[in-house]
């Protein structure tokens, strides 16, 4: 136990479960930043070299700048697909609230200074934040086939 009652982080189910979410967050928000970020470059250099390319009068040009025409039209649906950048920002932004969350507890400050269990709020807050993100994402996920089917 912890000198304010608690138990350590190492058998306390809630701080684990805590980093736990925080961990997962972070993670999956880097790795759309960076998937977002690789495809909207290549789309960019695509679409750069199109007009360059139709200063040289060759066949073999035609066949590039249309290859390079068809690929950002692959990307580009790949990225609204997917959803890169709003998975991004969706878990960043839950990262940071789960973060918020846990300096908070640990200052026991705002809505923790007054609560009858602190630890108790904190793993309802922390369920509420993963819950509303997952239906945050249900929803999006249900929009995107409702109009891809219609």
């Amino acid at each position: 136990m912890t000198a304010d009652g608690g138990l350590a982080h190492g058998g306390d189910h809630v701080m684990e479960r805590l980093e736990d979410q925080i961990g997962w967050y972070d993670r999956k928000s880097a790795l759309n930043q960076q998937r977002f970020k690789q495809l909207k470059t290549v789309v960019i250099v695509a679409a750069a070299l199109i007009p360059v390319l139709t200063a040289f009068e060759m066949l073999a040009v035609r066949w590039i700048t249309g290859g390079l025409g068809a690929l950002i039209t692959v990307l580009e649906g790949t990225l609204h697909l997917n959803q890169y950048q709003r998975n991004w920002i969706a878990y960043r932004s839950t990262c940071e609230s789960l973060k918020h969350e846990k300096y908070l507890f640990l200052a026991r400050a705002a809505h923790y200074t007054t609560a009858n269990d602190p630890r108790t709020l904190l793993a309802e807050r922390i369920e509420s934040l993963v819950s509303q993100e997952h239906a945050k994402w249900a929803s999006t996920d249900q929009q995107g086939t409702k109009q891809g089917t219609t």
